[in-house]
């Protein structure tokens, strides 16, 4: 019997080498494991779990171990966002202030790094585009130098284990000064959590409640919420600090919640599974629809797998690095431009689209090999005020280098 199509373009001896690769990270110690799943035409090829998900346990990585996807929670809130879009709630071009009135009559600083009072009239509003594209002018305290990378935590609290109310935290984070002006330039910031909590204002519900009824509830994704509720904790995966000079893992520590939590942030908050990940990844390759239900029109999907970034925004380094060198920025998604290019940091077609997490977690969607390709791990970069002069001058390697390995022996398997 012929091999199914999922599986027969592949060399089964390549992608054989895979858990091989990411064990050796992991006996290097500069990983506790990894769960990889590559889809591909209708089929799930392969599923491999290495390593742990907890080491003071000797708990193994599972299929179903539960992750913390921190940013791969932001294409999931830009789809609810665009779901309210098509249904005339706003306009990417409006300004969010009908729903978010605390960010009216914002300020720019001066420079981005220099003093909190020295600032100037943003010159327009903030738009829904803006928030989607992270050119709203608003930060990370850990993207950020300066002054303002410390006025975030002080307002906002750290980053892992906000606490606030929405209202309060907007109303917080709308007491900062703007890094840029709005549609200057793509700074990763907190656009995606003000995002979230806008889509509840406009739901007149929490924002949890939205994603549990109109994209959780009907993908069948069981696992995918803010907490984990005592029943699954057994399954949830510990998140991990690297030393960047020992290489010693040490776990990160969460707020442990009895019940959902109150702060339920759009930028980073989901905790999620590969299976369940995967429903969604498909919806977005299949451009709205998955398995009988629809969430999105075909050509929402379609803009939001455009770059909207300008050439010149694309020159600008994230994160110390020059990202936007092959790929750009649609609705909440980066997209592949040059595939050739785009070999530095990994493996893609032109046109596939993600958006990977902090935590190290990965997910790419492959339009031209119709192919979805998840990495998860737990392993967190820095996150504290000013982390952005770490992050790219980090000692240890390993756990960074795992990934392009991952990606580049898929690829290798379909002979790219």
């Amino acid at each position: 019997m012929d091999a199914p199509a999922s599986t027969r373009d592949f060399d089964p001896a390549i992608l054989g080498q895979i858990p091989g690769a990411l064990q050796g990270v992991v006996d290097n110690g500069d990983l506790a494991g990894a769960v990889t799943l590559i889809w591909r035409k209708g089929e799930i090829v392969r599923v491999d779990t290495v390593g742990q998900a907890d080491i003071e346990t000797a708990t193994p990585m599972a299929r179903d171990t539960l992750f913390r996807i921190a940013s791969m929670t932001k294409p999931v809130t830009s789809v609810a966002a665009l779901m309210l879009m098509e249904e005339g709630a706003f306009r990417l071009d409006e300004p969010i202030t009908k729903w978010a009135p605390e960010f009216a009559n914002m300020k720019v600083l001066k420079s981005p790094t220099g003093p909190l009072d020295e600032t100037y009239p943003a010159p327009r509003e903030i738009t829904f585009d803006d928030l989607f594209t992270h050119r709203a002018g608003l930060a990370y305290g850990f993207t950020s130098v300066g002054p303002i990378a410390h006025a975030h935590q002080a307002a906002l609290g750290d980053v892992l284990n906000a606490d606030m109310t929405p209202d309060a935290w907007m109303a917080a984070l709308a007491g900062l000064p703007l890094s840029f002006a709005p549609g200057e330039r793509f700074h990763y910031s907190h656009a995606t959590d003000v995002l979230g909590f806008l889509v509840g204002r406009i739901a007149g519900k929490d924002f949890r409640e939205v994603l549990m009824e109109r994209i959780f509830q009907p993908l069948g994704m069981a696992d995918t919420d803010f907490w984990i509720p005592s029943g699954k904790r057994e399954r949830a995966a510990v998140v991990y600090r690297q030393d960047p000079k020992t290489g010693a893992l040490e776990s990160v520590a969460f707020r442990r919640h009895e019940a959902p939590p109150v702060y339920c942030g759009g930028g980073g908050g989901l905790i999620s599974t590969a299976d369940d990940y995967l429903k969604f990844a498909r919806m977005l390759l299949n451009r709205g629809e998955v398995d009988g239900v629809r969430l999105l029109r075909p050509e929402t999907v379609d803009l939001m797998r455009t770059n909207r970034l300008s050439e010149a925004q694309r020159q600008i380094d994230f994160l110390g690095m020059p990202f936007w060198l092959s790929q750009g920025f649609g609705l909440g998604v980066s997209v592949v431009l040059d595939a050739e290019k785009h070999a530095w940091m990994g493996a893609a077609s032109e046109g596939s689209f993600g958006w990977p997490g902090a935590f190290g977690t990965w997910w790419q969607a492959d339009p031209v090999e119709d192919m979805i390709v998840i990495y998860l791990i737990q392993n967190s970069m820095p996150l504290g005020p000013e982390a952005v002069t770490q992050i790219a001058n980090t000692e240890r390697m390993g756990a960074r280098l795992a990934l392009p390995i991952f990606q580049k022996q898929v690829y290798a398997a379909l002979g790219k």
